[in-house]
């Protein structure tokens, strides 16, 4: 049966149900001090740091702070920081916090909070990578300063900190940041605008925020992760809803009010009710792509990666993904078409699908049959498309396919897992970026290329780490568009990430909402709810 088959199976399954939040438990939770929300996937990992998972960044973004954030308009502005000052030469950057700052659970912020919260999230995240290869010292001043000197003038401090998406670079107390990069905290307490209730979370299908009474929002506006975050209602709940028209069915009978991502076959279901506000709130989009493990048969071979490249079709995604094409667009640039470092090479590869091409290069590779094993989650809508097409279009090519189903969250555990994949490893998987996290060579983590420390896949090509650090010290717009276009090809003549295409997500929110950002990320500190 084909996907979308499934898809019409599922929902008229599900209009059988009497009640929506019958099912799930939500009736009377969306009061008029409460904002309940159903985004793209349930929440179980809650570390921000080792994961990049959007769920668990939003999640980020409720509780945590950052020292520096970016606009709308793209520029940095302070955020815990009061202010900063460089030195002469470029090197030492100087940092003093803004007065008033505390933990939930009542202790001040201090400057040697910060240190080991900028450490930890450095040694996972791709551009803080480099920003650690590049930094001579961090030490604390004050109980309100601190200094990050460089080896050399550049200004990827700013750059790191004020990062607003990904792995993003969120403040925990010193005792909770001084967990290891390698393992989960085990406390979840942040200074931001909204206090995580514990007590409340019931991983998957519940997480609850409270409105943090302490939280003082800086005096400018809201602008994107930038500015005063002023939080009108008392509590936020995001329900977990996996299927899509219980989440719609709850929508439209006020059980819930916000939905993140309507899938694209049931948005004629609340386009034009009047109860309802439907459109595009992330203006910037996504780029869907997928990842070969570099480490083991048959994707440890060049030639083997860029059949599979060659194979996969970007319209095939793209009309099982969305469908509506007023959504979505093929596009071959690696940092996204719109954006700054924009380059097509390598679309021939990546965008039409050459089956005869895919054989060819399979043969030359000497392929013996390896199985391809491909991680296949079935619970959220904006990913459960691409791994069926990907395998199709494998399988056409002479792959052998091995196409494993399970949940998101199963997934963010198991491609972390670098065994064979006959050992519960994997070769393929498919996820979704931002075009923020991937507009260029130090933020797209997917293209960073060093070994064992690279995200998931771990190739190893010393040569775009060298590309990507003379990004990192860069200033002039042409060299830094120069680097960016040898970094795409050499990415894609290595099939170090393939581009899918670029969509559009669509939200539905009850028109009691008002406020809501229209942003990248979801955001909820500035949302006003009406009625009672």
């Amino acid at each position: 049966m084909s996907f979308q088959a499934l898809k019409l199976r599922s929902a008229l399954t599900l209009t059988l149900l009497a009640s929506a939040c019958a099912v799930t438990g939500y009736t009377a939770t969306a009061g008029a001090q409460t904002v309940t929300a159903v985004l793209h996937s349930p929440l179980r990992v809650l570390d921000p740091v080792i994961t990049t998972a959007y769920i668990t960044r939003n999640h980020g973004y409720m509780i945590y702070d950052t020292l520096l954030a970016t606009d709308a308009n793209a520029k940095i502005q302070p955020q815990m920081v009061d202010k900063w000052v460089v030195s002469d030469d470029g090197k030492t950057y100087t940092f003093t916090l803004r007065p008033g700052l505390k933990w939930h659970d009542g202790q001040p912020v201090k400057a040697e909070d910060c240190i080991p919260s900028i450490k930890r999230w450095a040694e996972r995240d791709k551009m803080g990578q480099i920003l650690l290869d590049l930094t001579a010292d961090m030490k604390v001043v004050d109980d309100n300063t601190f200094q990050i000197i460089m080896k050399q003038p550049t200004n990827l401090v700013l750059r790191t900190l004020a990062k607003a998406s990904g792995t993003t670079p969120f403040m925990m107390p010193k005792r909770i940041a001084e967990t290891p990069s390698s393992q989960s905290i085990t406390e979840h307490i942040g200074s931001g605008p909204f206090k995580w209730v514990a007590t409340e979370f019931k991983p998957g299908l519940k997480a609850v925020y409270a409105k943090n009474t302490d939280y003082v929002p800086r005096t400018e506006p809201a602008s994107f992760t930038a500015g005063g975050k002023v939080v009108n209602v008392e509590r936020v709940v995001w329900a977990g809803m996996p299927d899509s028209m219980t989440a719609v069915n709850a929508l439209m009978n006020g059980e819930i009010d916000y939905i993140e991502q309507v899938p694209y076959d049931l948005l004629p279901m609340v386009e034009g009710n009047k109860d309802l506000n439907v459109g595009i709130i992330d203006k910037v989009g996504y780029q869907t792509m997928y990842r070969m493990n570099f480490l083991y048969p048959p994707f440890n071979n060049q030639l083997a990666r860029q059949a599979a490249m060659y194979a996969v079709g970007q319209d095939n995604v793209m009309s099982a993904l969305v469908g509506n094409a007023k959504y979505y667009k093929t596009c071959a640039a690696l940092f996204g078409c719109g954006m700054p470092y924009e380059s097509l090479y390598g679309q021939d590869m990546v965008v039409p699908s050459n089956i005869e091409k895919a054989k060819e290069l399979l043969k030359q590779a000497g392929y013996d049959g390896t199985p391809v094993v491909i991680l296949h989650p079935t619970d959220v809508t904006g990913l459960a498309a691409q791994p069926v097409v990907i395998a199709e279009a494998l399988r056409k090519a002479g792959f052998k396919v091995n196409l494993q189903a399970m949940d998101w969250q199963t997934v963010v555990t198991r491609r972390a897992v670098s065994e064979p994949p006959a050992q519960g490893g994997w070769n393929i998987f498919s996820t979704n970026w931002s075009l923020l996290d991937i507009q260029d060579p130090l933020r797209d983590s997917a293209i960073a290329t060093n070994g064992k420390q690279a995200w998931f896949g771990w190739p190893d090509i010393p040569k775009i780490e060298e590309l990507r650090h003379s990004f990192a010290l860069a200033s002039d717009p042409a060299e830094l568009k120069s680097l960016a276009d040898q970094v795409q090809k050499l990415a894609t003549d290595e099939g170090v990430a393939v581009p899918l295409g670029q969509y559009y997500n669509v939200a539905a929110y009850n028109t009691k909402l008002s406020n809501v950002p229209i942003e990248p990320i979801p955001l909820f500190w500035s949302i006003k709810k009406a009625g009672k």
